[in-house]
């Protein structure tokens, strides 16, 4: 385990139980002293917070009272997170160092009141609330910062925030700048070309989604109500924990509906939900109280949700990057599990892409309760037509729903809880 030169950095990690680096933490730190910005594109759970976490800190002079680094997170949650690891790793410093988290929803005048007598250290936040108090308020000075983090960049530079962070990015005059994130779509690159000066390009993916033992449903809605494939689909399932993904509130709004009337246990994450009734509702997804999730991307990454046996794409997702982290979701700790997506005509090049991407397609329907396979994509430009239809009827196969083995629930419980406590961790 490397040695850091802030003793206190030593003691914090021991404390933590922090026993040895992940490849991208290994990587980072052997590129972080070079002048180059650096893009790194990699998982989420591989160990990205502390990446440039442990860095940034073993830089920080304690007796500084000027802003050190700015990191920028997409989610409310991932801030929390973030200043939550960060608090962890500092509390063991000869002398306090002031790490502040800026995200909606707190007291705006009471922070700004709080900058005009100085300047916290580390700086963590969402990027409504930095733009606020960095462009609209002129309170917090990030310009002079040395080093300006962006985590999950293809969620935080989305047509949300594209804006805001660049007028961020546009204010800081001489830092060293890190971008992170699972992916590094094209819609990014006119960004890291404005900023980045020379980036070194770290690829770390010591996970592929090809890898994990997930099953790849497909089942085309043939114009039918997107509901009522729903319902047949909820019907041949018995999950331990389900996510069901849609594109917009409007639309998890009106799944959650539909799946209380359909009297399922299921509860409901999207950014219009208050932040605390958030946090209650992700506790109780841990406690196990809830059988389905309805969520929007919010919930693909950023919050940890251990336990998840099927994702159900009630729409698929505009980016097809976006597909791999939902479906990421689930197949973990050794267990298999289902992604099911609903696809139309018009999204065969969607996923092609996601063949070419090692994704192994199984294209289904439902018939009499149980998922059976249905013809293939562009079968018809491969297939020898069979004698009469009900012949190739009869040659289809059945996908018959897997019985629960004794105890089984009960293992899976065991080891949901077992990776729980491995999170603080594992998935630093």
């Amino acid at each position: 385990m490397k040695k850091f030169n802030q003793e206190y950095l030593n003691v914090a990690l021991k404390a933590i139980k922090f026993k040895e680096l992940t490849k991208v933490q290994e990587q980072v730190l052997e590129m972080f002293d070079k002048d180059n910005d650096l893009v790194i594109e990699a998982k989420t759970g591989s160990g990205k917070t502390h990446a440039f976490l442990l860095p940034i800190l073993d830089t920080l002079d304690i007796e500084s009272d000027s802003i050190h680094a700015v990191i920028v997170a997409p989610t409310r949650e991932l801030a929390i997170q973030i200043h939550k690891f960060t608090s962890e790793l500092i509390k063991h410093a000869s002398k306090p160092i002031t790490c502040n988290l800026y995200t909606g929803g707190e007291d705006k005048e009471a922070e700004i009141e709080w900058l005009k007598h100085r300047q916290p250290q580390i700086v963590i936040g969402t990027p409504g609330k930095l733009h606020d108090l960095v462009i609209k308020e002129n309170a917090l000075k990030i310009f002079k910062t040395n080093y300006f983090v962006i985590d999950e960049a293809d969620m935080t530079l989305d047509n949300n925030f594209l804006e805001q962070v660049d007028n961020l990015a546009g204010t800081v005059q001489n830092a060293k700048f890190m971008v992170f994130s699972a992916t590094i779509p094209e819609r990014l690159k006119p960004f890291l070309r404005k900023y980045m000066s020379k980036p070194i390009i770290l690829e770390v993916h010591p996970e592929e989604i090809s890898n994990l033992n997930i099953k790849h449903y497909f089942i085309k809605t043939k114009e039918q109500d997107r509901f009522v494939l729903l319902k047949k689909i909820v019907s041949a399932i018995n999950p331990y924990l389900g996510i069901i993904f849609c594109n917009t509130k409007e639309s998890a709004d009106q799944v959650y509906t539909w799946m209380e009337n359909e009297g399922k246990n299921v509860c409901l994450i999207h950014g219009d939900i208050e932040y605390r009734k958030r946090k209650q509702i992700i506790k109780r997804i841990n406690n196990l109280d809830f059988q389905y999730i309805v969520g929007t991307d919010i919930i693909s990454r950023g919050i940890d949700i251990v336990g998840v046996s099927h994702v159900i794409n009630f729409e698929l997702p505009r980016d097809f990057e976006f597909y791999i982290h939902r479906s990421g979701r689930t197949g973990r700790i050794d267990f298999d599990g289902e992604c099911i997506s609903l696809y139309e005509f018009n999204d065969n090049s969607y996923l092609d892409k996601l063949e070419k991407r090692g994704i192994k397609s199984e294209y289904k329907s439902v018939k009499n309760g149980q998922l059976v396979d249905a013809v293939i994509r562009k079968s018809r430009d491969r297939r020898i037509r069979p004698e009469n239809e009900l012949d190739y009827e009869a040659k289809s196969k059945v996908r018959i729903a897997k019985k629960v083995k004794p105890g089984y629930k009960k293992k899976y419980n065991e080891a949901v809880n077992k990776e729980k406590k491995k999170l603080s961790r594992k998935k630093r």
